[in-house]
């Protein structure tokens, strides 16, 4: 007898928060991807070798998830011809340029319901930095890019102010955030994230400098008033 509708609807869901539990962790066993969405340890690893044998997730010899080259693929052509590929172009030069100033890495990071998602990154230069946010999903609440994206409207020429936070996610790293903003409000938030002891005194206070200027003109490129100053 073949699968019901329900079944088959079921077991996307479920084949779906599965890979969201692992892009959004990074890595998983199998056991704490079983745990964070709910499932028997045996229904997760039936769907998981699913998303393996499609290469949406690699496995590695310790027997930890991660992504894998098709999710990386469809990422990459969603990135470059989807929704956020205007976005992408427009904050590309200045997560460059943030990195470029700080040494830091740099995120560019969308709403997404009541979390943001980091879409894009260009890595620090720094032999310790940090790394490997992007696809991952954090609480609005209680972080600074939670912050930057849920900011009030501004009336140009207004500036948006930066938005510092330490530990709110990982312990001993500060984030340094500045909303990118659309007609009707943040649209996107770049940042610079750093271990807490290096972003202090005049590192930090240049660092949200540089974030600010990189998210005015974000906002700037992206409705066509790049070479308007702003007060």
């Amino acid at each position: 007898m073949p699968p019901s509708p329900l079944h088959k609807s079921r077991s996307a869901e479920r084949v779906l928060a599965l890979l969201d539990a692992v892009v959004s962790a990074g890595t998983l066993s199998l056991t704490a991807a079983a745990a964070r969405t709910g499932m028997p340890t045996s229904t997760a690893l039936r769907h998981l070798r699913v998303l393996t044998d499609r290469g949406y997730l690699l496995k590695n010899d310790a027997g930890t998830y991660s992504v894998g080259p098709s999710f990386v693929r469809t990422a990459l052509a969603s990135l470059q011809s989807g929704p956020y590929a205007r976005l992408t172009a427009a904050a590309r030069p200045e997560l460059e340029r943030l990195v470029e100033a700080t040494e830091e890495s740099a995120y560019l990071a969308v709403r997404d319901g009541d979390e943001a998602v980091y879409i894009d990154t260009v890595e620090g230069r720094r032999a310790i930095r940090h790394v490997g946010w992007v696809g991952r999903s954090v609480p609005l609440g209680g972080t600074a890019v939670g912050e930057a994206l849920s900011a009030a409207v501004l009336v140009p020429p207004t500036r948006p102010a930066p938005i510092f936070n330490t530990g709110a996610i990982e312990p001993d790293v500060t984030a340094v955030c500045a909303p990118v903003h659309g007609p009707a409000g943040p649209i996107a938030a770049l940042s610079v994230l750093g271990p807490a002891d290096r972003l202090t005194g005049g590192r930090l206070q240049a660092a949200a400098a540089a974030v600010v200027e990189a998210a005015v003109a974000t906002s700037q490129g992206l409705s066509g008033q790049r070479e308007v100053a702003l007060a």
